[in-house]
């Protein structure tokens, strides 16, 4: 059985800091391309970042988090991070972590993940 269990997601004042983690089972995990996803009640699902399956040589970002974020994997602890640093009020949202076989032809589009955690929710203060 997939499994994605995310963590790390809290409430942090502007301009702190928080890692989220996604913890994956059930499947070959350097096969498949993590992304990084996040909704806010009343608004569309964002593609964040991704990092690509094997090695993780190819990564994404949102322009919204170009900078401040990072995305890393290791494939040892079957686990991708998403560091996010400088955060803003605009950032709350609950975080979702997907998985997609091999590449995708979009990291920003949910439908070509078929796997997907069940978020955690981070809430940045002003």
């Amino acid at each position: 059985e997939v499994q994605l269990v995310e963590s790390g997601g809290g409430l942090v004042q502007a301009g702190g800091s928080l890692r989220l983690s996604c913890a994956a089972s059930g499947f070959r995990f350097d096969d498949y391309t993590i992304g990084w996803f996040r909704q806010d009640p009343g608004k569309e699902r964002e593609g964040v970042s991704c990092i690509s399956s094997s090695d993780g040589d190819s990564t994404y970002y949102a322009n919204s988090v170009k900078g401040r974020f990072t995305i890393s994997r290791d494939n040892v602890r079957n686990t991708v991070y998403l560091q996010m640093n400088s955060l803003k009020p605009e950032d709350t949202a609950v975080y979702y972590c997907a998985a997609a076989l091999d590449r995708p032809p979009s990291c920003s589009v949910a439908p070509y993940f078929g796997d997907w955690g069940q978020g955690t929710q981070v809430t940045v203060s002003s």
